[in-house]
């Protein structure tokens, strides 16, 4: 395997974990965190959101959702400029899933619902409608990344074992 193929490897591999570690967190979230956020009164329901919302700005979350992103977006150029190498399609396949179902939801939906969220006072009785708007919005759009990031899990998967496959 030339050496460009085999940086390709290594960053599929990298990518493979990483989407299945996002898809993971997102699954969390969708199947008990908000269901559990639901269930307290939305004053306290909203502040936690809200904080969530400042805690998961982090080195290790942001390191990991932006370098998937990053290793998703070479790996896309790599399935273009090396398309006659077995999986390459699956990389490719995998590393859009990412870019459109993670990247892409979660700057265009879940963001800026976080954001609309910042602005509300959790103390005001008004807040209770936008909340549960934004509880079944973000949780819908939630569902999306999880789905798309486990699916990009796989189809990295199953191109890196063609990889090896044809090696």
């Amino acid at each position: 395997m030339p050496f460009i193929d085999d940086l390709a490897f290594l960053l599929a591999f990298l990518a493979v974990i990483s989407c299945g570690l996002m898809g993971g967190l997102f699954f969390a979230f969708s199947n008990f965190v908000m269901q559990a956020l639901a269930r307290l009164s939305p004053e306290a329901g909203i502040a936690a959101m809200q904080a969530i919302n400042r805690t998961v700005l982090n080195r290790i979350f942001l390191g990991t959702f932006l370098g998937t992103t990053a290793a998703c977006a070479l790996l896309t150029l790599y399935a273009f400029v090396h398309w006659e190498v077995s999986g390459t399609f699956f990389l490719l396949l995998g590393s859009l899933l990412y870019l459109a179902g993670n990247f892409g939801v979660t700057l265009f939906c879940n963001v800026p619902r976080n954001n609309a969220l910042a602005k509300l006072d959790a103390g005001n009785p008004d807040s209770s409608v936008p909340w549960r708007i934004y509880l079944d919005e973000w949780t819908r759009w939630n569902h999306v990344r999880t789905g798309t990031a486990l699916a990009a899990s796989a189809m990295l998967m199953i191109g890196l074992f063609l990889m090896l496959a044809m090696d």
